[in-house]
């Protein structure tokens, strides 16, 4: 991906809650509407949402898919995924990711 696209949204924050050699834990914070911008993942990571919600995944290539969040219900994805998250709910929506740097893409 060459560059990010122009934002029109608000960003989400993401607070680093643990981080050292082996690990990055942070935690995502979502107003209704707000994102994370365009990224890719380098390392394989779980996520553990913290309340019920609804994401938008846009993709560069302009796909786009849903997944509905329920809290405390984790799920995992391998190292190179490469989108956009969207709070797609008119609820605060938040999660922790955790990357496990071991694993490397």
């Amino acid at each position: 991906m060459a560059s990010e696209p122009l934002r029109c949204r608000a960003p989400a924050t993401g607070t680093i809650q643990i981080e050292d050699e082996h690990v990055r834990v942070m935690r995502w914070d979502f107003e209704p509407g707000s994102e994370t911008g365009y990224h890719r993942h380098g390392w394989y990571y779980v996520v553990t949402p913290v309340t019920d919600g609804t994401l938008l995944i846009e993709f560069p290539d302009g796909k786009t898919a849903t997944a509905d969040l329920k809290a405390g219900v984790s799920y995992q994805r391998f190292a190179g995924v490469e989108h956009n998250v969207v709070n797609a709910g008119t609820a605060p929506l938040s999660f922790v990711e955790t990357e496990l740097k071991a694993l490397p893409g």
